[in-house]
């Protein structure tokens, strides 16, 4: 059977940025793939993967030692693989101080990209924060301002986004927004952008999807797009193309299973994984499409979201599916998910799993996702759609 709590499985800290687990069980047998290490070219930068202890957001007394000004550019930090030049790229990164905003941030700066002055966030914030690279490079002072509380006309608000554009245009760079804010805040957020004509990356889940869609297809403007996925791992959206497919060809072709899910991630995360309900869709196809009605049923509520660190640590053992055990120095930050397909007489499961410890496999992904919509927005003529996938991105090769 499948060791529900073996640490063996799961690779040591100092290479333990990402794993992803492919399990197919029957009655009689396991069958696992994984790698503790990320394979060449999976995630960019990977020979530069530290344990999740090395990515711990910047001390007071450093931050103080390193302070640098965000519009200057000194605080620009070149990607270790980038030929030394600067990036045409600025990025408003929304969601800051949250410890995806941080994240993704210190993946920017990695990259190259420089990081706007100024960014939107929630209610009762601090007005500031320090980010930098994770690498032991400067750190950028970013000010912090409260974002759209509706999708009214927020005067202010769209002041200081105006800034930060004029600024951009006069550096002779691309301005995009990441958003990894909340759930809450998705639609409010994305009625300011679409207004102001920023293109953005939507990391953030939640919020009411259809009119997400519907509000970046109403700025018909070549200089907007927008990148929206539930999941900005690339290589969890591989597996999602890849089943996917699957369901394509072959619906129906698990008729009589039962699908179950569980997921878990850290206890600040509001919502039902994003990236559990679409594979929930995908797989709930290979059934029926009774069963995709029955899955999508009350906002996704069968699926098991767990959020107790008790019960992470020990690997959900009262859910079914069970999940490997979570290691306690990724509580904060994780996305270990099991989907099992279970045949009507129960002889036969299998099992799909991805154990993810750590958050820079997303950022990684999100900063590929705004590299692509950048060349998008400046090709010739602009953007030929208003919105991309991280398929999209997966194919044109944009890693």
């Amino acid at each position: 059977t499948f060791p529900n709590c073996d640490n063996s499985l799961m690779a040591p800290p100092s290479h333990r940025a990402a794993m992803m687990v492919i399990a197919l069980t029957s009655l009689a047998a396991t069958s696992t793939a994984f790698g503790p290490t990320p394979r060449a070219g999976w995630v960019p930068s990977a020979a530069r993967v530290k344990a999740p202890a090395a990515t711990t957001a910047t001390t007071a007394a450093t931050a103080a030692g390193a302070r640098t000004s965000a519009t200057s550019n000194s605080i620009m930090r070149m990607a270790a693989d980038g030929a030394g030049e600067e990036s045409d790229v600025m990025i408003m990164m929304n969601g800051l101080p949250g410890a995806m905003g941080k994240e993704v941030a210190a993946a920017c700066l990695r990259r190259g990209f420089t990081l706007a002055p100024m960014a939107l966030t929630g209610p009762s914030m601090p007005d500031s924060v320090m980010v930098d690279d994770l690498e032991g490079g400067a750190a950028v002072e970013v000010q912090l301002v409260a974002g759209p509380q509706s999708e009214d006309v927020a005067e202010d608000v769209e002041a200081k986004v105006a800034e930060c554009q004029a600024l951009a245009k006069e550096q002779g760079k691309t301005l995009v927004a990441i958003d990894y804010t909340h759930p809450s805040a998705v639609n409010n957020n994305a009625a300011l952008y679409a207004r102001v004509g920023l293109p953005f990356v939507m990391g953030t889940t939640g919020g009411d999807r259809q009119k997400l869609e519907a509000t970046v297809r109403a700025n018909t403007d070549a200089s907007f797009a927008a990148v929206i996925a539930p999941n900005m791992g690339k290589q969890i959206v591989a597996l999602q193309a890849m089943l996917e497919q699957m369901a394509t060809n072959f619906p129906g072709s698990f008729s009589g299973y039962e699908l179950k899910i569980t997921e878990s991630h850290q206890s600040t995360k509001a919502d039902t994984s994003g990236t559990a309900k679409a594979v929930a869709d995908t797989l709930a196809t290979l059934i029926s499409d009774e069963a995709v009605a029955k899955v999508q049923a009350n906002d996704y509520e069968e699926i098991v979201r767990v959020r107790d660190t008790d019960a992470q640590l020990a690997g959900a053992p009262e859910e079914t599916p069970q999940l490997n055990c979570v290691p306690e120095d990724a509580l904060n930050g994780h996305a270990f998910h099991t989907y099992s397909l279970v045949s009507g007489d129960g002889s036969v499961e299998f099992q799909f799993r991805h154990n993810v410890a750590g958050r820079r496999m997303y950022a990684e992904g999100t900063t590929d996702a705004v590299g692509y919509l950048a060349k998008q927005i400046q090709a010739k003529g602009g953007a030929t759609q208003r919105i991309y996938s991280m398929v999209d991105v997966l194919n044109a090769g944009a890693l």
